[in-house]
């Protein structure tokens, strides 16, 4: 009978189960992976200039053939030359073109189809790029007139797709956008309930970034349904997150647009022009000319508030000030100069030559109202002065404003208690009472009382204690 083989030793064993030992690579092998490095970027090269031959080709159909051109941009967007572009860099350029031929078509519903046409091919890019790309679209779409309805509709759709593709980080950025649409759309209810279920999830995630923007919008929503605590409260969060992080420069301006903002709202005025200084300067560093000139208006607001309506022409004539010239400055100058010549009658002709432009900014319209029924107020009363019993008629004749305003006018001051007088409208005449001359006396004898009470009080304690 045969012996049986011995049990390999773990030392055999081991050099058994270990691999063959690698040579070293010599300089014919690094040559090989070099050529093949240069083989790689050369294809990518080559597969770069094909597309960008085929996007010349498609930009070329926009003035050519611009009914074609839509189906070219497709073309190369779905990759119909099959050509090789893991990146998707070739097939994104493509999709932004089409995007801004749609903006100079004024055609917002191609962009939202567009979008949907997109999906299938989205599904297989990184998340990074479909976020950018969606973001970008939903930005075309905005460009194009009276898109609002389709861009609700656009990001509703992009936030139930992305729902089902479980891509949270796009899902959040989109909702986000939606609360602003909601706001632009006055749909108020709809744009806060949003923001609440919004804010609890992001401030798990901690993203400081996403909770400024948000907080930013839950700001302006509280503010256009005149709640004034919880919009400066979404305010003072925004400062607090943007204080925690690298806040871009721009997103930083908006805040100090919207803290000089309720600083207004609360007749703080010098401490709303130096923010609204420092969003202009910003807005204007970083080139965004419709947000710098809205700051500049508030700037000319508050010295108008302040009642420094001879500092507006310095902020109008400055180097900076004189890129925004336009009719929405125009109108806060021939405010300025109304004001500056106290003539009621010529601010009010003012505020009609201007009614577009003041108008459609209702924090301009509200603080304009304000100055109005104060300037209403003070000439009344100076007019006043040397009546004891006058006409309505003979008042609204001095003031030149219309009997039945000046009549409701007097009717709110009384009732206010800011003039002591009653109406006779039976008569048409106002009765101006004398202001009674109350002496000092009555005051001092009445503290003088309290005082001595007090004194007693103490002594009677004091007997008591001692007894």
């Amino acid at each position: 009978p045969q012996r049986p083989s011995a049990a390999p030793t773990p030392a055999a064993a081991r050099r058994a189960a270990s691999p063959t030992p690698r040579q070293p690579r010599g300089p014919s092998a690094a040559m090989d992976v070099d050529q093949a490095g240069d083989a790689m970027e050369v294809d990518q090269e080559e597969v770069s200039k094909a597309f960008d031959a085929l996007l010349e080709k498609a930009k070329d159909l926009e003035t050519t053939a611009p009914d074609k051109a839509p189906q070219a941009y497709k073309d190369i967007i779905f990759n119909k030359a099959d050509l090789d572009d893991p990146n998707a860099k070739g097939r994104e350029q493509a999709i932004f073109a089409l995007g801004e031929f749609y903006v100079k078509r004024q055609s917002p519903a191609d962009i939202s189809a567009l979008t949907k046409e997109l999906r299938p091919m989205l599904a297989d890019l990184p998340k990074a790029k479909t976020a950018k790309i969606v973001k970008t679209l939903i930005d075309l779409l905005a460009k194009t007139t009276e898109s609002t309805h389709l861009q609700i509709g656009m990001c509703t759709d992009t936030i139930e797709w992305c729902k089902a593709e479980k891509r949270t980080f796009l899902r959040q950025r989109v909702e986000t956008r939606l609360a602003n649409l909601y706001l632009q759309d006055a749909k108020y209810a709809q744009a806060i309930e949003l923001l609440d279920k919004l804010l609890v999830e992001v401030k798990k995630l901690d993203d400081k970034l996403l909770l400024v923007e948000i907080h930013m919008i839950e700001c302006r929503t509280h503010f256009a349904v005149k709640n004034l605590p919880k919009s400066k409260a979404a305010l003072t969060a925004a400062k607090t997150n943007a204080n925690a992080v690298h806040c871009p420069p721009l997103l930083q301006a908006d805040i100090d647009l919207w803290s000089g903002i309720i600083a207004a709202r609360e007749k703080d005025y010098r401490t709303s022009f130096s923010y609204f200084y420092e969003a202009f300067e910003a807005f204007n560093a970083g080139e965004n000319n419709s947000k710098a000139k809205t700051a500049m208006k508030y700037m000319l607001l508050s010295k108008i508030m302040q009642t420094r309506h001879q500092e507006t022409n310095a902020i109008i004539s400055s180097k900076s000030g004189l890129k925004y010239a336009s009719t929405e400055i125009d109108a806060m100058a021939a405010i300025a100069k109304a004001l500056e010549d106290r003539a009621l009658k010529k601010f009010e002709e003012v505020r009609g030559q201007y009614k577009k432009q003041i108008d459609e900014d209702p924090i301009i319209a509200f603080h304009l109202d304000d100055l109005n029924e104060t300037l209403v107020e003070q000439n009344i009363l100076r007019i006043l002065e040397p009546f004891s019993r006058v006409e309505i008629a003979h008042v609204a004749e001095l003031i030149e404003l219309p009997l039945q305003r000046t009549q409701a006018k007097l009717s709110e001051m009384i009732l206010d208690q800011k003039l002591n007088g009653t109406l006779d409208q039976g008569i048409g005449v106002l009765i101006v009472f004398e202001t009674e001359q109350v002496r000092s006396t009555y005051d001092n004898a009445l503290k003088t009382i309290k005082n001595t009470s007090e004194v007693l009080d103490t002594l009677y304690g004091m007997a008591k204690s001692t007894a």
